[in-house]
């Protein structure tokens, strides 16, 4: 259940009682910004990010804010069950080996371009600049970032990524193995936040705005070019991120399905896979809350209207849940995206035991090797139970998903 903090300018509604003071520092200044509605959303995963809190969520009047979308546009997890109800551990080791033979992990991409018909082609509008049909024909390029990283996004697509991102073969509560993967826009991403969030400051102290430069909170507005610009590279990015991992899924399921179905294991003549689960966790959008159209930052956060079906991933060692939303308005129909980190990847290579990490884990097929590795262990995340202990009120636990295996990137 939540509980507000009514210092700033309008509430703060966290899920959580042990906020870092760096985040909670955050979200007073997003209570603070002028433009802010209603109040503050603080999911039960929060932690410290550039401007805002990982795991926040921002509903504003007018304006859209970079940073409150964050650098992996589009970043989300995605699911799929299978008609599996075992798998054994000879079996797993070698279909994750293949899984790693066609999906490139950390910075690493595909050599060839992939097929761009996976991805929606940047839009081009055709205008006669003099008014006169048939003379001075431009072409007007409809995406600025987007269309000069086109070629090199294409050797992205069906890439993990770094740092939290993973594929995961699980075993649920239902009887049935799952397969997960967490990804997101890869370097495109990146370009596009960097880029109009570099633009938002400049203009910003152009208008000499009342925001703070500190803050790392700089706005577009919704009607300006800039403000216009940004939200048609934004969705881009979301749509690209969702191909990325709708990609590396339907070559995870060829995999399953050859040695499965090819090597003749556990009697199965013909693995299924049902319909994937998607859901994105950095982004913006229009939404009405409370009566008024608003746009709707979620940062490290995910929807949770009413039946909405999402996923909430635990650490490498632990527990991750398939929900359904409960439509909590004062949340702006949001929930967690993970557990949260409750240290930085600096603070859990120093500081954690690589043995203790490594029991922590000894059920499942993992890639913790050394002290390097420790950044994602499961002693830097937050108590997945806790965590879902403070949003019964946002989400209902529909599957619990148990890890076999994982590659990170």
């Amino acid at each position: 259940m939540e509980k507000v903090i009514s210092t700033e300018q309008i509430p703060i509604k966290l899920w959580l009682d042990d906020i870092e003071e760096g985040a909670l520092e955050q979200a007073k200044n997003l209570a603070n910004l002028p433009f802010a509605f209603k109040h503050i959303a603080i999911m039960p995963d929060a932690h410290q990010g550039f401007g805002m809190p990982i795991g926040g969520v921002l509903a504003t009047k007018k304006v859209i804010v970079p940073d409150a979308v964050g650098v992996d546009i589009g970043c989300g997890m995605c699911a799929v069950k299978t008609s599996l109800t075992e798998i054994d551990t000879d079996t797993l080791k070698k279909i994750m080996g293949e899984i790693r033979k066609v999906v490139p992990v950390g910075f690493k991409h595909h050599e060839e371009a992939q097929d761009e018909n996976l991805i929606p082609l940047p839009h081009r509008d055709v205008i006669d600049e003099t008014g006169k049909s048939g003379y001075a024909m431009k072409m007007v390029h409809q995406y600025e970032i987007i269309e000069q990283e086109y070629d090199s996004a294409l050797k992205q697509l069906g890439t993990l990524g770094g740092g939290n991102h993973f594929i995961e073969i699980q075993k649920g509560s239902d009887g049935f193995i799952w397969i997960m993967v967490h990804s997101g826009s890869r370097n495109l991403g990146l370009k596009v936040a960097n880029h109009y969030n570099k633009l938002a400051q400049e203009l910003n102290a152009k208008w000499h705005s009342s925001v703070p430069k500190q803050w790392e909170l700089a706005f577009l507005p919704m009607d300006s070019k800039e403000g216009q610009n940004y939200i048609k590279e934004m969705n881009y990015c979301v749509d690209f991120a969702l191909a990325n991992r709708k990609l590396m899924m339907k070559r995870i399921c060829s995999i399953f399905r050859k040695w499965i179905n090819d090597n003749h294991r556990y009697n199965e003549t013909n693995i299924q896979f049902e319909d994937m689960i998607n859901i994105a966790h950095n982004y913006a959008r229009m939404e009405n809350h409370f009566g008024q159209n608003v746009m709707v930052h979620r940062k490290g956060a995910t929807l949770a209207t009413k039946d909405t079906v999402g996923i909430i991933p635990g650490s490498q060692g632990t527990k991750s849940y398939i929900v359904k939303g409960l439509g909590n308005p004062d949340s702006f129909n949001s929930c967690s995206h993970g557990a949260g980190r409750k240290m930085s990847r600096r603070q859990a290579v120093e500081t954690l035991n690589l043995e203790e990490e490594k029991e922590k884990m000894k059920d499942v097929i993992h890639s913790v090797r050394n002290k390097a590795d420790l950044d994602e262990a499961p002693g830097s995340y937050k108590d997945i139970n806790i965590v879902m202990e403070n949003q019964k009120d946002l989400v209902e636990v529909l599957v619990e998903l148990k890890p076999l295996a994982v590659i990170k990137g």
